[in-house]
This record gives C-alpha cells, structure tokens and sequence, in this order.
C-alpha cells in the first residue's frame, strides 16, 4: 500500500485505495491512538454533501470508538466550522470528510489539532505508520472503555456565531446585493443565512445538494453563472465557494472574476491603512501570480513565497507573525482571527475592505496589474519521484524558460491530491504564454500521460 496523505490531508476516488470503509476504520483507530491523552477523549466529525460521506464517516467512528475515544458529530458541516468546533469543544482532534473542489466520486479525509491547525508532516507520519504497518492487528481498546456518539444539534450556529462574533457590529453590509454560489456543498445552509444576518439581499445559487452535484458546474471552480447572476441582479458582489466551503472566488459589480491573489492584495492594503498588519507580510505560494508581489512592493509589504499547499503557507505565516496569505485557488487564512483557510470569512473581510473604502470592487482590484498566465492540468498515469529527471520534460521546460528571457516563469508539479501534473506559465504576453504551457503540456502527457 502506497502513503496515505498528500497536501491536503488524505484524498482519493471511493471504494479505491485510500478511501475505502477499511482504511477509513484503521484511519480512525491510528488517530484515536496519536491523540489520545489522559482523561476525556474526544475527536469531532463533519462532512460535506457527497454521498459516500456517511459511508466513510461510520467507518472511521467505527475505528475511533473501538479504540475508546469518543465521537462527537457536526453531521454537513464546512472545513473551518471543524476547526472552530475542535477548539470549542476542548477535543484532541477534529476531522473532516471531503474532498474539497473535486467531483462527488472523489472523498477524503483531513484533519485539524486541538488547536484548529492542520497536521503537521509529523503527525501525519506517525498515523501513516500505525495504518500501514501489518505489524498492528489489534488497535481495540478493551471492551469495558468503548467509545461513544454523540451528536452537536446545534453545530452550524455555533460557527455561524464565531463568524459574527468577528465583526465589530451588527448589519455591516445593510441594503448591500450579493449573490452567493454554495457549490451543492457544506455551505449551502449556512452562507446565505450568515450575509442575510450582516443586513445584505442575499441570491443564492446551487444551495440543493443532492449528494453528486457537489461542485457540479458550480462554485469556485466554475463562476460563470455567478458572474451572469451579479449582473442581472445589478449586485453589489458575487462570492463562489467549493464543496468544503474553505476556497472563495469572488466576482465583483461587472461580472469579472476576482481570484485569491487578487483578494489578498485587497485585504493586505486595507488591513496596512487601517494598522493591522502584522510586520507588514503576506504569505502566499509559488503558483500566485507575479502582480502580487509588485503590489506589495508598492504599498510597502514584504511578499513570502511558499510550496503549494495552504498547510505551508500556514507554516510560513506563524513563523513571521504574519496575519494575511493563501492561494490564488481561493484558499486564504486570516491568522488574527481565524487557524485555517475559510470561504466564508474571507468573503466577510473582502466586502469589508469594500465597504470601508467607499469603492467598488473592481475599482479595489485594481491594485494588482495580472500578468498573463495558463495552467494546464495534464492527466498522468504515474509520477516520478524527480519530475525534473525526465531529460525530455526537463528539456522543454528549459528551452521555455529561455525564451521567456527572465521576463517571466515556468512551474510544473504534480498535484498532491490528483493523478495530475499541474503545468503553469506566466509572462507579459498573453500569446506566447499560451504557446509555451500548451507545449510543455504536450510534452508532459506524451511522456506520462500514456
């Protein structure tokens, strides 16, 4: 068997290893056993809209019970609610069931410490090596100290009040339109309730999940509809989440996207006007766009790069004290007030950098100039473990790299979720961007794509 996690917890196709109902009851039981302590043991359980998430939540309460730790159930819940409730609840763990954008027939498993932060490589490892090692047949507790289930009836209001608790008063964005898309996911109950609260006339769209709809042509992956929506309904702002409601993409007044680099330049350079930025550092990865970083420099903020995965970016983040960063993908922390990337909050921060600037949103967007940018997501049927070992991609990423003549980039990678190799290209002209991923592309599918 091949290691459980990748850059997001642990992800795969159900019924097929690692998300299956036998790897999720070990997965269970190897965590009850790195989290345990003494006294009350207790780990949170919630799960997005998929219809495997039941399947895969009973096997992993199976495991965790029979290693005599308790369960508590948020039941359809987003990510960041998991990493509010974990710390509310004083548990050693929380989890959650989901894999995140992908479709309905993909689930996974993430989880959060005792203090709301996604694992550590540690940590992971240590769970990887109890589930993985043929050695450990018997993970069971002794039958006198089994562990229970208990539900949290009231799960959603409790993240829906974190959430309100953040702001400063009661119906910041009064007789403001928004449209939301709750991508057929975990926000969908819970969204449009929270922008009604803050005062807003809030449209919602894909709020009826189904159970294989989750991210279906919808949320952050496919805006477009939202982006129709804000114009026909003459909105204020359009805010696009995923299945797990931990990404945004917003739209702004004319229907244009606004992606998460974009987001962060806006909230970095409200937050540095109004004194809140600690050290005066935004975090981000090496996949965001070169803009971000000469906006930063022009308002004064240092700029940090980081390998892709928000865990990373994290890491970064409480090393320099830093309160903004995330992912162009949408994924974006805001440390003073929250551990973990959260779709909804970032919404909330966004449109209260709007409202407190007096402008509109594509007006605030313009303090990033985009460079032109193409990424193609290559399906491949194995991944070498030095990509760059490959002379024939290698050489097409060199003979890239010289055209570009230092006035742009190339990133390739293999995605740590997908049997995929993520290939990125930015310059300053749009054509030639175009022409060099699809060639790199190419390359990469011939090579290992089959």
């Amino acid at each position: 068997m091949g290691r459980l996690f990748g850059t997001d917890g642990i992800r795969g196709l159900v019924n097929n290893y690692p998300m299956t109902p036998l790897i999720a009851l070990k997965i269970g039981q190897a965590a009850s056993l790195v989290f345990k302590k003494k006294g009350n043991n207790r780990i949170i359980i919630g799960r997005d809209t998929r219809v495997s998430g039941s399947m895969i939540q009973n096997a992993l309460i199976s495991g965790i019970c029979s290693a005599g730790v308790d369960v508590y159930l948020a039941e359809i819940i987003p990510t960041p609610a998991i990493a509010v409730l974990t710390r509310l609840f004083s548990a050693n763990a929380g989890i959650v069931i989901s894999a995140s954008h992908n479709p309905f027939f993909d689930n996974g498993i993430k989880f959060f410490t005792k203090d709301g932060f996604k694992l550590s490589v540690t940590t992971e490892t240590k769970i990887e090596d109890i589930v993985l090692n043929e050695n450990n047949q018997n993970l069971f507790a002794d039958n006198k100290i089994m562990g229970s289930v208990y539900k949290i009836p009231d799960a959603n209001e409790k993240y829906i009040n974190f959430l309100l608790n953040t702001l400063s008063c009661d119906k910041p964005f009064f007789g403001k339109k928004i449209v939301v898309d709750c991508s057929n996911g975990a926000v969908s109950s819970i969204a449009p309730v929270i922008f009604e609260k803050l005062g807003a006339s809030v449209t919602t769209l894909y709020n009826k999940p189904n159970g294989i709809n989750i991210n279906e042509n919808c949320g952050s992956e496919h805006p477009e509809n939202l982006q129709k929506k804000v114009l026909e309904t003459d909105s204020d702002i359009g805010f696009a989440f995923d299945g797990d409601g931990d990404r945004l993409i917003a739209v702004d007044e004319s229907g244009n996207t606004v992606g998460g680099d974009q987001i962060i330049a806006i909230c970095a350079k409200s937050m540095k006007e109004k004194k809140l930025l600690a050290n005066d550092i935004a975090v981000s990865t090496v996949m965001s766009n070169l803009g971000l970083t000469d906006a930063m420099s022009q308002i004064g903020v240092t700029h940090l790069k980081t390998r892709v995965g928000d865990r990373f970016v994290m890491e970064a983040m409480v090393e320099h004290n830093a309160v903004i960063g995330g992912e162009n993908s949408g994924h974006l922390i805001f440390l003073d007030k929250h551990t973990t990337g959260d779709g909804i909050y970032a919404a909330i921060k966004l449109f209260e950098a709007v409202q407190s600037s007096g402008k509109s949103l594509s007006v605030l967007s313009e303090c990033m100039k985009i460079y032109p940018q193409k990424l193609i997501n290559v399906d491949v049927l194995h991944k070498p473990e030095e990509l760059f070992s490959v002379k024939e991609i290698k050489d097409v990423i060199d003979d890239v790299e010289k055209s570009l003549n230092n006035k742009g980039r190339v990133l390739v990678r293999f995605s740590g979720t997908q049997p995929l190799c993520r290939v990125m290209v930015e310059g300053q002209d749009k054509d030639k961007v175009e022409i060099f991923c699809k060639k790199i592309a190419g390359t990469v599918k011939k090579v290992l794509g089959g």
